[in-house]
């Protein structure tokens, strides 16, 4: 990761921001400790430049975070938003003098509605912690990205982050009913409604979910729930190659079958684990296939999906035997992207999403990928809707390791899109794949895209730098 070592500006050097900050904020929510405010310069991606903030709030109310925007305009001081900072792609990341806005404190959960099925949270509502409290209430928030436990739910909505559930549930986008929004000029706008349905005039409320901060604050969010499932039951199948394992997630899908989760890691992945976890797994496999079930009868539709894995070609197919061993094996993928850290101290996660159907052919060119610029690649997949994630593993001390990393980053990304794919299914834009959103959308829909920039934040005051 790369941070700038500037100290923040002195006030005077600020044209007063610090003082004009502190007429509407608490001393305590105000940090300019070049020491401290080090720390909020970036969020987990790798190769993304991160600048010096000139200060960084902590706001716990809707008013204070629209003081802090009237300053910075009438300042013309850009502002970043954060969360966690467990983000992956560099949208978090400082920029030289600007005030960071970290929305941590803002973690009220204001309402949870059986009836209407919905939640009203704050931004900085850890995911988990909002998923235990709706449970108490017989209900379930399905998005569930692997940081689940530290992530919030603003940092997800600026993402639109999806996780291990999507194949069933969908991703963020999906639940995200209604927003309060701060504007860049500090006005307070709400979009979209707490109803079960709703079409009232242009779809605004999707069009901030996925704009990592760039057109405004989230201050509030109306989230829809869903009764809570069943326990879930998983199955693990194991195959001789990556092709056979993407054959049995295009019979699965094909099938008509709806699981609740249908994740596969290689053999690379699954030897990271073992080594960090010491779990068991099976290294003899070359993919390993997990699949879940949240029915009333998941035995009898595991028992369908396993027929179709072993037609195949899987070598072993085990169900597990209770929610326990379940759990156990979900571990394991949550451990993926700790463990594959593990093997050379740095990784570049890319996060590209195919068509279903060339889930084999993307797995058959990383692999080509790491052969050819010599690295360690481990491959973990959202394999039921086709979302990758190929993970570089390199060691960040050698600058001919990092050219070769940062090139077959590249390499990948223009593959996910010759198959007919995206750049990102899950973790967004930022700084990390600016060149790629270019060729993504073209010329048109990058002036359109602007275009709408522009109207929601004219001085470019809002997490300037990412997207595009």
């Amino acid at each position: 990761m790369i941070m700038s070592s500037v100290e923040a500006p002195r006030d005077e050097a600020t044209g007063g921001l610090l003082g004009r900050l502190l007429d509407g904020l608490p001393a305590e929510a105000v940090l300019t400790d070049p020491d401290v405010t080090a720390s909020y310069a970036n969020d987990m991606a790798s190769f993304c430049p991160a600048g010096a903030p000139a200060a960084v709030v902590l706001p716990r109310t809707v008013e204070q975070v629209q003081h802090v925007m009237r300053t910075a305009t009438a300042l013309r001081v850009p502002v970043v938003p954060q969360g966690a900072r467990t983000g992956l792609s560099g949208a978090a990341n400082a920029s030289d003098g600007c005030v960071v806005l970290s929305l941590t404190r803002m973690d009220r959960i204001l309402e949870i509605s059986p009836v209407d099925r919905i939640a009203v949270v704050e931004p900085g509502v850890v995911n988990a912690v909002l998923s235990r409290a709706v449970g108490e209430h017989g209900l379930y928030y399905p998005p569930d990205p692997s940081s689940w436990e530290t992530c919030t739910i603003g940092g997800n909505i600026g993402t639109a982050s999806g996780g291990l559930c999507c194949v069933k549930y969908g991703v963020t986008a999906e639940y995200v009913l209604g927003l309060d929004v701060v504007l860049a000029d500090g006005r307070l706008m709400s979009t979209g409604r707490r109803t079960a349905k709703g079409v009232a005039g242009y779809d605004l409320t999707r069009l901030f979910v996925g704009s990592e901060g760039s057109l405004g604050i989230v201050v509030r969010a109306v989230l829809a729930l869903r009764p809570r499932p069943p326990a879930q039951l998983v199955l693990a199948a194991e195959f001789a190659s990556g092709a056979a394992a993407c054959d049995a997630v295009c019979r699965i899908m094909a099938g008509g079958h709806v699981p609740s989760l249908l994740e596969l890691m290689d053999r690379t992945t699954v030897k990271a684990v073992n080594d960090l976890t010491r779990m068991g797994l099976p290294e003899t496999t070359e993919a390993l296939l997990l699949a879940a079930f949240d029915t009333t009868d998941p035995a009898a539709d595991l028992a369908a999906v396993g027929a179709l894995c072993e037609a195949a070609g899987a070598t072993q197919v085990v169900p597990a035997a209770d929610a326990a061993e379940s759990e156990l094996l979900l571990q394991a993928r949550r451990s993926s992207l700790v463990a594959l850290e593990a093997v050379k101290g740095t990784t570049m996660i890319d996060d590209v999403c195919v068509p279903r159907s060339r889930l084999g052919d993307m797995l058959e060119g990383v692999e080509r990928i790491a052969e050819k610029h010599r690295l360690t690649i481990g491959l973990v997949a959202h394999a039921g809707d086709g979302n990758t994630h190929p993970t570089v593993c390199f060691d960040a001390r050698d600058p001919d390791e990092c050219r070769r990393a940062r090139e077959s980053f590249d390499e990948i990304m223009a593959l996910g899109l010759e198959l007919g794919g995206t750049i990102t299914g899950e973790h967004g834009v930022g700084v990390l794949k600016k060149e790629w959103l270019a060729r993504e959308l073209g010329p048109v829909g990058l002036e359109m895209q602007r275009a709408v920039k522009q109207a929601f934040d004219p001085l470019g005051i809002l997490n300037p730098g990412k997207l595009f």
